[in-house]
Order: C-alpha cells, then sequence, then structure tokens
C-alpha cells in the first residue's frame, strides 16, 4: 500500500495544527510553510477535513484553523479515510460482503489480503494526533 501525497501532507496538517493549537486558530498560510506544502493543495485537503468534523474554521482578522476535537480523540485511520478513502492494499471481492467474487469459496489468497488489510486499519486506528505531537517535541 503507497499512500498519496493527500494522505501524507493532510496527516502532516493535522499534526500541524495539534502541535500548534495553543497559539489558536492556525492560518493555512502559516501551516503551508512549515510543512512545505503549497496553499492551494491544503486547502483542498483541509477543506476534506472540516467536512469530515475533523477540523473548524475560525473567520476573521485572526481566523484559521484549528482541530475540532482534543488530537487524544483523532486517530491516524480517520484522518488517511478522509482523504485516502479505502486503505486495502489490494480490491478483493472475497472478504467484502457487498461484491461478488468467482473465486472466494477456492481462493486461499484472500486470506492474506484480509490479514494485511486488518493489520494495517488496526495500527492507523490506534495512532492518535497526540502521540505524533509527542514525538513531535521530542526532535
Amino acid at each position: 500500500m503507497k499512500l498519496s501525497t493527500k494522505g501524507r501532507y493532510g496527516l502532516r496538517a493535522m499534526v500541524d495544527l495539534a502541535v500548534h493549537s495553543a497559539d489558536g486558530p492556525i492560518s493555512i498560510n502559516s501551516i503551508a510553510k512549515r510543512q512545505n506544502i503549497s496553499d492551494g493543495y491544503l486547502e483542498q485537503l483541509i477543506g476534506k477535513l472540516k467536512k469530515a468534523g475533523l477540523v473548524d474554521s475560525v473567520r476573521g482578522v485572526c481566523g484559521g484553523y484549528r482541530l475540532a476535537k482534543p488530537p487524544s480523540c483523532i486517530s491516524v485511520g480517520e484522518v488517511l479515510m478522509v482523504l485516502e478513502g479505502d486503505l486495502n492494499p489490494v480490491d478483493c471481492a472475497g472478504f467484502n460482503e457487498d461484491k461478488s467474487c468467482q473465486n472466494a469459496d477456492t481462493c486461499t489468497t484472500k486470506y492474506v489480503w484480509k490479514k494485511i488489510n486488518d493489520n494495517i486499519q488496526d495500527t492507523v486506528n490506534h495512532i492518535y494526533l497526540s502521540e505524533l505531537m509527542d514525538l513531535k517535541e521530542k526532535e
């Protein structure tokens, strides 16, 4: 599985928001500069995160963006699912009930893909922004 720039940059932006949250709302421009991401692209990513309820916007002169929930309540998995969608390493209809696969009954590799998928989901859903903040602060 390879994450696109949407997932990688969006996660960096979320960690940036978490780290700088004590400073009040953070502008797109300041995140973009610190993370070396174009303002326009970051705006698109933040828009998706806002629509998903992970980020709030504050209007006005001192406006910007902030996390909608505490960093300890936002998992890496939530962020990646919003920006990347499905994190399955392969499209295997054998373990998706809503799809049909002619080989589902005889395919043994579907168990490999399911185990990989389950481990990816378990990992990203149990890492929170607060943990990444702590790592960032130790740098």
